[in-house]
């Protein structure tokens, strides 16, 4: 059936939509056979030039669009990147796992994939997601983003020589040998730290994660470095809490009366969202009678009355590169960098004292 042929229909005199143009149909109209479409999708060195624009030409004309499920079964591919999902936590203001599937959707696609998430509450039911997804073929590859010490997915993985990159380093596991892309959490909290040294602040607190979470002790160790290469001390001055608004109000409350600091720097904005809080309850200005800083720039940073300085990871570039190292291992190609570290930036706002907005970067 010629394209004019496959042109819209009627049932009871309710018009059809007309069909897609087919390989076949981009074939007749550029007058080669279905193989040189194919070759012309597939393998364009193949073709000369000009047979090549010609059927370039007819694949624009109908608007062909290539048929994703055939394409699949003759690969055997589903152009599916899997991630696990977990569920979302109560009493916290960041948003930095929607920011990061967000950008994750976005870089796949430009690559030619699509996200699947699937759901996992704890370790067991995440590998049996995992193992699910690998025996019915649904994925070919997964990113993983739980990367703390004694996490079973990623042994689990490359057990089964499944292709994944981590978002996280292999923290403390050094026989991983997985590719993995991460921020540089020390950089991001330095960078903290000394803007509020930059602007005469010798007693600065840390609210940050406890011991046990190596996020955080990276975190924490940005701000220690930053004020012991200035000479100063941190004694009284660090708090470890669970990651929640109620947690960050608690600890400085506690700091506030025992350390008196003047400024703030916490591992994330939920905890600085405590923070200001409980200044607001004692009535003192955020910027003006004390500093504060986050990490994450969550949207809650952004609207709050007073704007919260907040370190910003570039999420979108650790997406772009982890698609761009899942091309390489599903082309069967060397991965360069077994692992990549990227840098975060400050995002300047006026709970630190500053009145106009910036973004200053990690030197």
């Amino acid at each position: 059936m010629s394209s004019e042929a496959r042109g819209a229909g009627h049932v009871s005199g309710v018009p059809l939509p007309a069909l897609p143009p087919t390989l076949a149909d981009v074939a007749e109209r550029a007058g080669v056979s279905r193989q040189t479409v194919s070759n012309a999708l597939n393998n364009p060195d193949l073709l000369r030039a000009d047979t090549l624009a010609r059927v370039r030409q007819a694949i624009a004309e109908m608007g062909y669009s290539p048929n994703r499920a055939a394409r699949n079964l003759r690969t055997r591919t589903s152009s599916l990147i899997g991630l696990r999902f977990g569920p979302a936590q109560e009493g916290t203001a960041n948003a930095t796992m929607d920011r990061f599937v967000h950008s994750l959707v976005e870089a796949s696609e430009l690559a030619g994939y699509h996200v699947l998430l699937f759901p996992g509450d704890d370790d067991d039911e995440a590998v049996t997601g995992y193992d699910n997804l690998l025996r019915s073929t649904a994925v070919d590859a997964f990113v993983i983003t739980d990367t703390y010490l004694g996490n079973p997915q990623a042994a689990w993985l490359t057990r089964q020589r499944a292709p994944f990159v981590a978002f996280g380093r292999p923290w403390h596991d050094h026989t991983a040998r997985h590719p993995w892309v991460d921020v540089d959490g020390a950089a991001g909290t330095r960078l903290a730290t000394e803007h509020l040294l930059a602007q005469g602040h010798t007693r600065i607190a840390w609210i940050g994660w406890r011991k046990d979470n190596p996020i955080g002790e990276d975190r924490r160790s940005g701000w220690f470095n930053a004020m012991h290469d200035q000479g100063l001390s941190t004694t009284g001055l660090a708090s470890r809490v669970e990651d929640t608004i109620n947690s960050g109000a608690e600890a400085a409350a506690v700091l506030l009366d025992e350390s008196e600091p003047t400024a703030f720097v916490c591992a994330s904005d939920t905890l600085a969202m405590g923070v200001l809080h409980t200044l607001w309850i004692r009535q003192l200005a955020p910027g003006t009678d004390i500093a504060v800083v986050g990490f994450d720039d969550s949207q809650v940073a952004q609207v709050f009355p007073v704007g919260l300085t907040s370190v910003r990871q570039p999420l979108e570039d650790v997406a772009v590169e982890i698609v761009r190292v899942l091309g390489s291992l599903l082309n069967h190609q060397p991965v360069q960098e077994r692992g990549v570290l990227l840098t975060p930036t400050l995002v300047v706002r006026e709970s630190s004292g500053v009145a106009d907005p910036a973004e200053r970067t990690a030197t």
